[in-house]
């Protein structure tokens, strides 16, 4: 099983409960949001960027935006999590507040895992009191304030040398982006960062974790998950982010996020699983 929550007096944030994680494989994907969450249950391999290991309930797991990442089930063993995903600009406003730096948008945390225990029961906690029944949108919004203004203090950003990209494969991807919902040929990025496809093959993967196409693709299911959190008819939505068709959509979709677009875009408000699961859970 797994929900959706969402919910008006946090526009920022959304939240995935997956209660069995067996059926859910994930391709190599992005998000344009920072995502955490915590494995509640069981154990899954988890792959971000080019570092993979095998995580167990007690774990959280941090993705920048436009990390390409990718958890997984273990042998069909049982596995549950709980991810959180936040709009970028709006933690890039915290991170501002509260370090005082020049730098404008998201920096990027240094740190993808983590074993501690009190942030997973800090993330545990924020999840019970944005789902409770009777929680009001001034108990959201502060709890949630509280929780990323914790996290900022609490993590180290990401070292310039580190945040550094090639300029040119940072084009391409601009590139990518800003006609993701066209017609896009691998021949036409070539041409607008000046290489030959093959090089720009080689380069923007090893860059990005991705191929331009499969960088394509990410970039246009992105596109798709704003739209469908709009209310969207799905084949509207195909159309305009420039997949064939509904059916493109879906595969490309559930392959990427384990969740068809209906799924996805049918949240009604709150709708996810309030039970605590026990702290014994944990290895």
């Amino acid at each position: 099983m797994s929900h959706y929550w969402r919910h008006p007096a946090v526009p920022h944030l959304e939240i995935r409960n997956v209660e069995d994680g067996r059926r859910f494989s994930h391709a190599r994907h992005s998000h344009s949001t920072f995502s955490i969450g915590a494995i509640t249950q069981g154990q899954s391999t988890y792959l971000n960027g080019d570092s993979s290991r095998l995580i167990g309930a007690g774990s959280v797991v941090l993705m920048n935006p436009g990390a390409v990442h990718a958890c997984n089930p273990v042998h069909e063993q049982p596995w549950a999590y709980r991810m959180f995903y936040v709009d970028a600009q709006w933690l890039a406003a915290l991170q501002q507040q509260q370090r005082s730096g020049t730098q404008k948008g998201f920096v990027p945390f240094a740190q993808t895992y983590s074993a501690d225990v009190s942030l997973f029961d800090d993330l545990d906690d924020l999840y019970h009191t944005l789902t409770a029944d009777d929680c009001t949108p001034n108990i959201m919004q502060g709890a949630a304030l509280r929780f990323f203004q914790r996290l900022i203090a609490r993590l180290q950003p990401v070292s310039n040398d580190a945040r550094c990209e090639p300029q040119k494969m940072a084009q391409a991807a601009a590139f990518i982006r800003e006609h993701c919902a066209s017609e896009l040929r691998l021949e036409d990025i070539a041409s607008a960062v000046q290489l030959s496809p093959s090089y720009l093959i080689r380069a923007f993967k090893a860059c990005h974790g991705l191929t331009p196409h499969g960088y394509l693709i990410d970039c246009r299911l992105q596109l798709a998950r704003d739209h469908l959190r709009q209310g969207e008819g799905i084949a509207q939505v195909a159309a305009r982010v420039g997949f064939a068709d509904q059916a493109h959509l879906q595969r490309l979709f559930k392959r990427a996020l384990a969740t068809t677009p209906g799924q996805y875009r049918g949240v009604p408000t709150q709708a996810a699983d309030t039970r605590r699961n026990p702290r014994a859970a944990r290895p």
